[in-house]
């Protein structure tokens, strides 16, 4: 696990330090940021989709456990998990919605 962490942080280091070297060649250019714009919507589609597959992991887990310790209150757990997985899902869709948008910018 700690490999696969220090991996993600070297990744995130690099891309944020090739970032401002993308920038200043385009601008120098004359162009506008494509580059960056393009990698904002990579960026956002990814954390987005992370970030929910991590928080219904846990959400399916703790209900799951929750019925496993008290069978009786399967159906509050249940009804609870279904609620927040419908938030968790709404946040994904709205990640989606703003690499649309981002995707609008650069045309």
């Amino acid at each position: 696990m700690r490999n696969i962490l220090s991996r993600i942080f070297v990744f995130a280091v690099m891309l944020l330090t090739a970032a401002p070297a993308l920038a200043a060649e385009e601008a120098a250019s004359g162009g506008t940021a494509r580059g960056m714009i393009a990698i904002a919507t990579a960026v956002s589609i990814a954390v987005a989709a992370f970030g929910g597959g991590l928080g219904q992991g846990n959400a399916v887990n703790g209900a799951m456990q929750g019925i496993a310790r008290n069978p009786g209150a399967s159906g509050k757990i249940m009804t609870t998990m279904i609620i927040g997985l419908a938030l968790i899902e709404s946040l994904v869709i709205y990640g989606l919605v703003i690499a649309f948008m981002l995707l609008g910018k650069m045309g």
